[in-house]
């Protein structure tokens, strides 16, 4: 999809460019198939690589906890007021939501169990909740691009819509941003990575060309090693 487009709406100075919200959105889809696996290619027992997953799974419940509060506290609410006559489906997406958290909430009880032990039992217990998740999470971001990203085009305003991408990076340790740069450009295009490089400060996209790059190709390489015989 172009960068130029916005679910049907112009990427002009008047409308939210919705699109990267598409691409953020990939790295979701992405690291939460990745997890159950990499929980279940941990030899039993294996507590210091247990540690690193754990690690990994809190990095990635901590970005999408922060993006979906930027959404609850900074988007449904403008819906509700200026697109009344699509409150179902508003309210649909709070109630996923609610239902992403309480499959969180398994994957969390789970997590402690594993971390202490490394343990093959609470593994699978842990990947199956994962699991779970990963079921509600695409059943709520399918819809959202669908139904609710063109609603957001015509109905918010630009600021208004640059204020949910800089609250959920608010909300980042600072030690995290640059993974968390990678991990948007691993599979944006060209014209997708220079987007969200452009929006960088500069400092930013410096340090990304410096080491981030490396960093996070670093990152992959070792967090994903034991998948690559599978």
């Amino acid at each position: 999809m172009s960068l130029n487009s916005s679910h049907g709406a112009s990427a002009t100075a008047e409308r939210p460019h919705t699109h990267e919200m598409v691409v953020v959105h990939r790295v979701f889809r992405r690291e939460s198939a990745l997890l159950p696996r990499l929980v279940r290619a941990v030899p039993d027992g294996d507590r210091a690589r247990a540690g690193r997953v754990a690690a990994a799974l809190r990095d990635y419940t901590l970005g999408l906890h922060h993006h979906h509060h930027a959404e609850d506290e900074l988007i449904w609410p403008l819906l509700r007021d200026r697109a009344a006559h699509d409150g179902a489906l508003v309210e649909r997406m709070t109630e996923q939501h609610e239902a992403i958290d309480r499959t969180l909430a398994a994957v969390d009880e789970w997590l402690l169990l594993w971390e202490r032990s490394g343990d093959r039992i609470p593994g699978e217990e842990l990947a199956l909740a994962l699991d779970a998740h990963r079921i509600a999470l695409l059943e709520h971001l399918d819809e959202e691009e669908r139904s609710l990203l063109p609603l957001v085009a015509e109905h918010l305003t630009v600021p208004e819509w640059e204020l949910v991408g800089q609250r959920g990076l608010e909300g980042l340790p600072k030690n995290k941003r640059l993974l968390a740069l990678g991990a948007i450009l691993e599979e944006a295009t060209p014209e997708e990575t220079a987007f969200f490089l452009d929006k960088a400060p500069l400092i930013g996209r410096l340090l990304w060309r410096a080491v981030g790059r490396r960093q996070y190709a670093a990152y992959c390489r070792s967090m994903r090693a034991p998948l690559d015989g599978e």
